[in-house]
């Protein structure tokens, strides 16, 4: 049983890097179109802001109704991973090392 759990846990660990990496880059491609250093009529980069926006906005739309922007910048991604960071360093591990120790 401990090897599923470790999959388990090794592939929920997996997911959360890679939302994190997700909303880094929505959070740069952001900052890129606001000083228009990239724009959104280039196929590809729409297509990418868009699986971004569609992966991290239900995730940040919380935050973001919580959460003022401060001199117009929206600080709900840096949140957002730290909470992220959070649950990766001290709840998972600590779930895992539970469950691996209440079935054996």
């Amino acid at each position: 049983m401990a090897p599923i759990i470790n999959l388990v846990f090794f592939i929920l660990n997996a997911l959360l890097n890679l939302l994190w990496w997700a909303i880094i880059i929505s959070a740069i491609l952001s900052w890129l179109f606001a000083f228009d250093v990239i724009n959104r009529r280039n196929q590809f980069v729409y297509n990418v802001a868009t699986f971004l926006d569609r992966v991290t906005d239900p995730i940040l739309a919380p935050f973001r109704r919580i959460i003022p922007s401060i001199g117009g910048v929206d600080i709900s991604p840096i949140i957002v991973l730290l909470l992220l960071r959070g649950i990766q360093i001290f709840i998972l591990p600590a779930l895992q090392n539970t469950l691996l120790n209440v079935l054996g």
